[in-house]
């Protein structure tokens, strides 16, 4: 029987069991009901979106209010369903409803009311998360619903919509192992960042005991390129979707930006690009070539030239004081200024402009080298076009003479002589001409240039201020100019070429400086070997050491290979990096890709817990592999931590260096004490090259 909403104020308490309509301002919270805890908002939310859309499916189970005399007071306390009436309440404060909005109830009194709403809690099952999953999925295939549409009946986020509707996309097969207990949720997740049924079971039939999500989701995009690829930024997403690629989003972790799924298509969007700018630069500056590459290339072999210094035109002397002139005054006249006005700032900017424009004309590439050399364009670590002038191919380089050629001859300069070089105007009828022309035997040479090679060798040890010249003159000669035998010191500088052993360390910041200083050193060189031992000669004493500085700093070689045994000579590069003060903070940071995400879950615990705080790193213990590596690398962000092996021991003890030893696996001395000093360790104001970097291939070679 149901009786109306205004005859339920009059229904007695041995109606149990009626099922009547009564207004929500007459309900009230159970005091005898089991659950304490209030509920969420969240849940409330949802209740309020469900019946919004659908209405109340179950009943409220409620019991009169009396008072003192046992009479009713025409309020009834809800036993089971205070979520749904918090729900309703919700929808009257947003006008959605009435506060007398009739509420479909049964009045129980038979039942114990804390029993019956522990029993409403406890005997139930929920649905299984796959389930839901494909039933969100059904909703919008089947009725089109987007994730909007159903957020709003169900009174979830969009986002939390997008998920599951992600997940209930993930391949029937591996929804049945997960049903059967197969899979966890996380793994789940991250076998749904693509939405390729094939794709995803060739990786689960691939997996073995290791099943971490991060594993999962790395080889499922093994083929794509993550958003922060330096190819994805220099091309940017928008046109790389215009071009028909696809960008493939995590819904379940930060992917920052997300996966490029087509590789091949983003190189392709990248050369084309490249070769745009390329041929710009060709046709402005008249090259004969120029060649594209994503990556710098080391293994072509091509002689390499520098700009030399060029003499500004009149105009641009007068241009370059005019604005430097304005500069100053502007300068000064806004020295106290907080904050420029906007048209002083880009005032600013274009006197600045214009300094630099006529500053990069003091240096120039000879015509000829133009005419005969071509460009490399690259791409950048930061996802920029990088641009290196100056190569000269095998095919373009001019003909060498050589002095004994019949015909002409070599002069100081390296220029040829043309006309008849025969000692004897005569044609050399005269026999005794022919004899005093004959050149010395072999055999006497090389007596007399070994007598003044020792002469040589006992001069210049005893004058280290030309030793220093010399040596920096043998440098030189190998680390700027190519195929040139123009040093007679057997010195054989060779520089390792750090690219095959650290992936991308010639696009990073450090390998850029180095290469502008040394092609700030080349720019100063004279472009004729001939003319480097004055040039070297003419310099200052400061001059020739941060020369010489320059050209040793390019045989450093401090890489550690695992077949090596030298372990002297790992001592010795540490007592350099203390001498120079090497504060690798400067050039590297540990990351995921650098190096959190290549050790140990104990290594990365480690690192926190020294770097932070034991407390933060018992944060992290309960992570799995890949989150716990993306935690830490924000933890240790502005910490400056370094691995041992990329620290400058400034007070280096012998048990410093075990500790090291022991991370490289070399610790096979018998145990030092931590406290024992190195009697030899260099000392941090050793004298050294102040601008000694990590060894660097040089372009030439």
């Amino acid at each position: 029987m149901t009786i109306h909403a205004k005859s339920a104020e009059t229904t007695t308490a041995s109606e149990s069991g009626t099922e009547v309509f009564i207004p929500l301002n007459k309900l009230k919270k159970s005091p005898r009901n089991a659950r304490k805890t209030p509920h969420s908002e969240t849940i409330i939310e949802a209740y309020a979106a469900s019946i919004a859309a659908k209405g109340i499916f179950q009943n409220l189970v409620v019991e009169p209010e009396f008072d003192g005399e046992g009479t009713e007071t025409g309020f009834y306390f809800v036993t089971i369903g205070e979520g749904r009436r918090l729900a309703q309440l919700l929808r009257v404060k947003r006008k959605q409803i009435k506060k007398t909005e009739p509420i479909r109830c049964v009045i129980d009194i038979k039942n114990d009311p804390h029993e019956i709403s522990l029993d409403e809690n406890i005997t139930r099952e929920d649905m299984h998360p796959a389930d839901q999953f494909e039933a969100f999925q059904r909703l919008n295939v089947e009725r089109g619903w987007g994730a909007e549409e159903i957020a709003a009946r169900f009174g979830v986020t969009a986002h939390v919509v997008r998920q599951r509707l992600r997940l209930g996309a993930v391949s029937p097969k591996l929804m049945q192992v997960y049903r059967d207990g197969g899979l966890i949720l996380d793994q789940l997740m991250a076998f749904a960042i693509t939405d390729d049924h094939a794709r995803q079971e060739q990786v689960f039939e691939t997996l073995t005991y290791n099943r971490e999500p991060y594993l999962i989701r790395r080889e499922l995009t093994r083929t794509h390129v993550a958003a922060a690829d330096r190819r994805a930024v220099f091309i940017g997403a928008e046109a790389y979707i215009d071009a028909g690629g696809m960008i493939i989003r995590d819904l379940f972790t930060d992917d920052r930006g997300g996966f490029y799924d087509d590789a091949a298509l983003l190189d392709r969007m990248v050369i084309e690009k490249l070769q745009g700018i390329s041929e710009t630069i060709k046709e402005a500056e008249g090259w004969k070539w120029a060649d594209v590459h994503i990556d710098y290339p080391h293994a072509l072999g091509l002689r390499r030239t520098y700009p030399q210094p060029a003499d500004l035109s009149e105009e641009d002397e007068a241009a370059y004081q005019a604005a430097f002139d304005t500069f100053n005054q502007l300068t000064e006249e806004w020295k106290s200024a907080e904050e420029l006005p906007d048209d002083v700032d880009q005032r600013f900017g274009e006197l600045e402009a214009e300094i630099e424009r006529v500053d990069a004309l003091r240096h120039a590439y000879d015509p000829d080298v133009v005419e005969r050399g071509g460009v490399f364009v690259m791409l950048s670590h930061d996802g920029t076009a990088r641009i290196e002038r100056g190569f000269i191919r095998a095919e373009d380089e001019l003909p060498a003479p050589e002095a004994g050629d019949e015909g002409h001859s070599i002069n100081g300069d390296g220029e040829i002589i043309e006309g008849d070089i025969s000692p004897d105007p005569d044609g050399g009828n005269d026999e005794d001409a022919e004899e005093d022309s004959k050149p010395l035997s072999d055999l006497l040479v090389r007596d007399l240039t070994a007598h003044r090679t020792l002469g040589l060798r006992l001069a210049l040890g005893e004058q280290p201020d030309i030793a220093i010249i010399a040596v920096t003159h043998t440098l030189a000669a190998q680390a700027f100019y190519q195929g040139m035998e123009a040093h007679c010191l057997e010195i054989r500088p060779t520089s390792t070429y750090l690219g095959g052993h650290a992936d991308g360390i010639e696009d990073t910041a450090a390998a850029k400086a180095l290469a502008d200083r040394h092609a700030g050193w080349a720019a100063d060189i004279p472009a004729n070997v001939a003319d480097l031992w004055g040039f070297i000669a003419s310099l200052d004493p400061a001059s020739v050491m941060a020369l010489f500085a320059h050209c040793a700093s390019l045989t450093v070689n401090a890489v550690k290979q695992p077949w090596e045994r030298k372990p002297r000579a790992h001592e010795t590069a540490d007592r350099l990096a203390t001498a120079v003060g090497l504060d690798m903070t400067a050039h590297w940071t540990p990351t995921v890709r650098t190096y959190l995400g290549r050790i140990t879950r104990a290594h990365i615990l480690a690192a926190v817990g020294e770097a932070v705080s034991n407390e933060a790193a018992e944060r992290l213990a309960a992570l799995k592999k890949q989150p716990m590596a993306e935690a830490a690398e924000q933890l240790l962000a502005a910490t400056g931590w370094l691995p041992a092996l990329l620290r400058t021991l400034e007070s280096a003890t012998a048990g410093d260096l075990l500790n090291l030893a022991a991370e490289e696996g070399m610790a096979d001395k018998p145990p030092i004490a931590e406290d024992t000093p190195l009697k030899d360790a260099a000392s941090p104001d050793s004298a050294g090259a102040s601008d000694a970097g990590e060894g660097f291939d040089v372009a030439a070679e």
